[in-house]
């Protein structure tokens, strides 16, 4: 079983290099970004000829997670416990994320499913902008309130297979920032407090790729010619519980995608599961569509 994340930078733009990539590489399940839309917006039936149901999360034009299968998916959850809110209530938003008029809005940035015996999570991690900026204290509240959430799921049921995927705007290690306008002690992704945050998930979680995958990076920005100068970061991650980690057999940064036309800005992150490995189930049926 293949699964991926991919931060997409607007699906509208870029569906259907994504639906020709999950197909090509025959890609199970994928966690998407920055969607950039609401659901009914969402580009759904060329994924759905294509052979994949799609969940999605999307609130308006910023951020938004969906997560396409081919698999069934179940105990769809849109945030998580104890999720922050941020920024001014938009009107008529109140009614439809139901939160309190001096409560903040939550952001579409989580969307959790179920398939098979995995649970799976796809993330768009606030970004924090700038060291002095709120969002930089809403980033590490909405990271350390996913922390706490992860560690009760986990108590819960420690074979649970788990996996936090997406795009984390934490560079771990110093290996994983190349680009020059990214400065420890200026910047976020590279501060003391982000990368202690990340490491406090390394208690809970491991990463499967950088295992079989150690150098390689999954962004990098349009502008200044970064991509051909490799002046990249790595900051897209699949966070595995240590049931999840177990069964994973291979994985890539699939670093191609960043060429050709209108490419996102970051690439997908894919690593290749047995489910055997699990001791659960899958309906192996394979009665998707041909696609040409």
């Amino acid at each position: 079983m293949r699964i991926a994340t991919w931060n997409v930078n607007s699906i509208r733009t870029r569906f259907g290099r994504v639906v020709d990539w999950l197909v090509r590489e025959d890609i199970d399940v994928l966690a998407m970004q920055e969607i950039k839309c609401r659901p009914e917006q969402f580009p759904i039936a060329a994924f759905e000829q294509a052979g994949y149901s799609v969940e999605i999360h999307g609130l308006n034009q910023w951020n938004g997670v969906a997560i396409a299968s081919r698999h069934e998916m179940t105990d769809v959850a849109r945030e998580f416990d104890g999720m922050p809110g941020f920024g001014k209530p938009v009107k008529g938003q109140e009614a439809v994320q139901g939160f309190g008029p001096n409560e903040l809005p939550h952001e579409a940035r989580a969307l959790g499913v179920t398939v098979g015996d995995l649970r799976l999570w796809s993330l768009y991690v606030p970004n924090g902008r700038s060291l002095d900026d709120p969002h930089f204290a809403y980033k590490l509240a909405w990271l350390e309130a996913l922390r706490e959430d992860t560690r009760a799921w986990l108590d819960e049921d420690p074979q649970l297979p788990l996996a936090l995927m997406g795009d984390w705007n934490i560079a771990p290690l110093e290996t994983d920032m190349a680009d020059p306008s990214f400065r420890p002690g200026a910047s976020t992704h590279v501060s003391p407090e982000e990368r202690s945050m990340f490491a406090s998930f390394e208690t809970l979680l491991t990463d499967v790729v950088r295992p079989i995958v150690p150098e390689g990076y999954t962004f990098w920005d349009y502008q200044a010619g970064k991509f051909p100068k490799n002046q990249g970061m790595r900051i897209d991650f699949i966070m595995g519980s240590p049931a999840f980690a177990d069964a994973v057999t291979g994985a890539s940064i699939e670093r191609d995608e960043r060429k050709g036309d209108a490419p996102s800005d970051h690439v997908p992150v894919v690593c290749d599961i047995d489910v055997d490995l699990l001791g659960g189930t899958f309906d192996d049926d394979d009665d998707r569509p041909m696609v040409f």
